[in-house]
């Protein structure tokens, strides 16, 4: 395996990128402000690689956003950030000359938590990662449960069939009651003011207020029966929340009682927090380098030295402040 690889993870808010070991430690970590444009997106990605780029890396693995073929690196769709309009793996693979994995930004994480977060030991797990969106992935014995090509779309499954229209074009997805941006929805018709937080109404709920109570479980009750259906559904040891709201969306969910039937699997939050994109991609690639049998490409002032690559990367200080 090899010792370093790239990692990126591809957001609505931040593209994040660090160079990681295989003990999963970060060596190096940037990040930029995203874009709705896929060429700035791709432009940013390839400027922050080249900001962590050292000779020997195993390769670079990045996490999108959407519907994603892992086996080929083909965006079908995507959100806020579609960037099923480009070949993102190939333009990728040609401007640095590196080997190239991508993935949906939830499987990279769940890779990520698997190896070395609140999943570490167990083979069949399902994630769920709370945002401006819900993501969602799971492992079956240890692999990416795939399906046709995009399994693992948990945000959209279905838990109020007369709900809301979700942006995939269905009504009532868990996504559209159960996400961040669902969670200021309810707030706001709740009539309590627009900056009241989860942890505002967690800790109000615990004095026993019960307008806190009843955001909290309009928010968390969908996001239950969701996890009870993948629970029957998938078996899994574990089920893991992620994202910037998975640690209060386990303890929102705390607080409804789970209802007494033969489907149960443990409810958890995730351990390596904004970190486990990163870590999952870099760990991806690494894991697919040493399966394919990869050569490392050689740099040459930061360069690939191999004519036929398209690499245009400017002169820059790297993270750790040598040149």
């Amino acid at each position: 395996m090899g010792q370093t690889a790239i990692g990126v993870d591809i957001g609505g808010t931040h593209v994040r990128a660090a160079r990681v070991s295989n003990s999963g430690q970060i060596l190096a970590s940037v990040r930029a402000p995203s874009s709705a444009d896929p060429q700035q997106v791709l432009a940013t990605t390839i400027d922050l690689i080249g900001q962590l780029m050292v000779d020997g890396i195993a390769g670079i693995g990045v996490g999108v956003p959407g519907r994603v073929d892992g086996s080929t690196g083909t965006v079908f769709s995507g959100g806020y950030v579609d960037l099923s309009k480009l070949p993102f793996a190939q333009l990728l693979r040609e401007a640095t000359g590196q080997f190239v994995v991508l993935e949906n930004d939830c499987s990279m994480a769940l890779l990520g938590e698997a190896a070395f977060g609140a999943g570490q030991g167990k083979q069949n797990l399902v994630m769920l990662t709370i945002g401006t969106g819900i993501g969602g992935a799971a492992l079956d014995h240890g692999h990416l449960l795939r399906g046709r090509s995009t399994a693992g779309q948990f945000g959209h499954v279905v838990v109020a069939p007369d709900g809301l229209l979700c942006a995939c074009g269905r009504r009532g997805c868990v996504e559209t009651l159960s996400s961040g941006t669902a969670f200021g929805r309810h707030v706001c018709e709740a009539g309590l003011p627009p900056g009241t937080n989860a942890d505002d109404l967690l800790e109000r709920r615990n004095r026993g207020d019960a307008q806190a109570a009843a955001v909290l479980t309009a928010w968390a009750g969908p996001l239950r029966r969701a996890i009870d259906g993948l629970v029957a559904t998938l078996d899994p040891d574990l089920v893991l929340l992620g994202g910037g709201m998975g640690g209060r969306a386990v303890a929102a969910l705390a607080g409804i009682p789970a209802e007494n039937c033969w489907y149960q699997s443990p409810i958890v939050a995730a351990q390596l927090g904004d970190d486990a994109g990163v870590v999952g991609a870099a760990r991806c690639a690494m894991d697919r380098f040493a399966a394919r049998g990869c050569k490392r490409a050689v740099l040459v002032n930061g360069v690939p030295a191999s004519g036929k690559s398209r690499w245009r990367m400017p002169c820059r200080r790297r993270p750790d402040g040598r040149s």
